[in-house]
């Protein structure tokens, strides 16, 4: 089972998460991310955002741009200073907490969809290990859909406000190294956590084995 279970442990842990986290509608971070800034820095990609919104959220995204951009001209000519060592940590705990959900969440399930899709379909239908790995991780990509949503709502349960910074440090490199950091660790963590169902998959191939009827070898005279 093994042969199942490693691929699928190292493969996911950004490649799963890259594409579905990323595109949330509530950017969890101080700035967007670096997908999202290509994706809406053409109007037919600004267009298609703004029309997946709900009206209220439309509302609500138009009030916080014209916020940010009156403080942004209000402080366009005064010299801001670096953010902090206290505000840069902060950054990174803001950050890496979700995604130690995410990571979590994406690992467990691909690992235990993964198991039984191939104990159950793959013997079934003779397919591959590395298929059923896929499959597993169509799963867990189906369930990350649904699952996000939630993740980012306790985050935000736990009391972690947005960073109070100026907009011009949330365009300091400092503050997007400490964000980039941030989630990181906290994918790193989530997948190495999201393991557990590999303590009861090594559990079941001894009792398998244990259970194999042994075969002695025919005497040829």
């Amino acid at each position: 089972m093994l042969r199942l279970c490693l691929p699928r442990v190292l493969q996911p842990c950004v490649l799963g998460l890259r594409g579905r986290f990323h595109l949330q509608k509530c950017s969890l971070g101080t700035h967007k991310h670096k997908e999202k800034l290509e994706l809406l820095n053409s109007p037919q990609g600004a267009k298609d955002f703004i029309y997946s919104l709900h009206p209220t959220e439309r509302s609500c995204l138009l009030k916080e741009l014209q916020n940010f951009e009156s403080m942004a001209i209000a402080q366009e000519k005064l010299e801001a200073l670096p953010p902090n060592a206290s505000q840069l940590r902060y950054v990174l705990l803001h950050n890496a907490i979700p995604f130690v959900g995410f990571g979590f969440l994406d690992n467990a399930i691909m690992i235990a969809a993964g198991t039984q899709i191939e104990i159950s379909i793959g013997v079934t239908f003779g397919i591959s290990t590395m298929a059923a790995a896929a499959l597993g991780n169509l799963v867990s990509d189906l369930a990350g859909l649904g699952l996000a949503g939630y993740v980012e709502a306790l985050a935000a349960r736990l009391g972690m406000q947005i960073p109070d910074l100026s907009p011009k440090q949330v365009d300091m490199w400092q503050t997007r190294v400490s964000s980039h950091m941030g989630k990181a660790i906290g994918v790193t963590i989530g997948c190495i956590l999201g393991m557990f169902p590999l303590l009861f998959l090594s559990d079941d191939d001894e009792e398998e084995t244990k259970g194999a009827p042994l075969t002695r070898p025919t005497d040829s005279k």
